[in-house]
């Protein structure tokens, strides 16, 4: 019978995404077992490589997204949904080191064509979620709903770039700014 396990896929994958942040690229197994405080054992015989790793990382994260992006939107008057949901972009992202290192590692995973794969379908699901979500706000100006969700996301995605070269307050307050401005215009 086999032992029951200490920590979960999940837990680990979490770790990995810290170890990912205070390492950059360059990080080990080692190290995500020292993240999630288990040996290093745990982490080869659950991923079997660092490869397979950020495979699963990519599979999980582009699971959760939409899920964590609803959970952020919901209850709140439809335009503070927008950016609520916008914001989970940047869970874990909250320094310029760790948005650097992670930065990093999405240059190394796009020049793999599964990881680039996952990262299509993580982008889908984020513009999916914004795109319901811009179809329930009413804002007159805006272009249509599936274009609006792009260049939300587009905005995110490059506030965190231009936040992580040059860092002036709080990411989440610079993009709440950022989307507060476009979506001002789309009122």
């Amino acid at each position: 019978m086999a032992r029951p396990r200490k920590i979960s896929d999940d837990d680990l994958l979490a770790a990995a995404g810290r170890a990912i942040g205070r390492h950059g690229s360059g990080f080990t197994l080692v190290q995500v077992a020292g993240e999630a405080g288990v040996a290093v054992g745990t982490v080869a015989g659950r991923f079997g490589s660092k490869h397979r790793l950020l495979h699963a990382m990519m599979s999980s994260g582009g699971e959760s997204v939409a899920p964590r992006m609803r959970a952020a939107a919901a209850g709140r008057d439809p335009v503070e949904a927008i950016v609520a949901a916008a914001l989970v972009i940047t869970e874990g992202v909250d320094d310029p080191a760790t948005t650097a290192n992670h930065l990093g590692q999405l240059g190394v995973d796009l020049a793999e064509p599964a990881l680039r794969a996952g990262f299509a379908a993580l982008r889908a699901n984020v513009r999916e979620v914004l795109t319901d979500l811009f179809a329930a706000a009413a804002l007159p100006g805006a272009p249509p709903p599936a274009q609006a969700a792009r260049i939300v996301a587009a905005l995110t995605q490059g506030a965190l770039m231009d936040w992580s070269l040059d860092p002036g307050g709080v990411v989440a307050d610079v993009l709440r700014r950022d989307i507060d401005a476009v979506l001002a215009r789309w009122r």
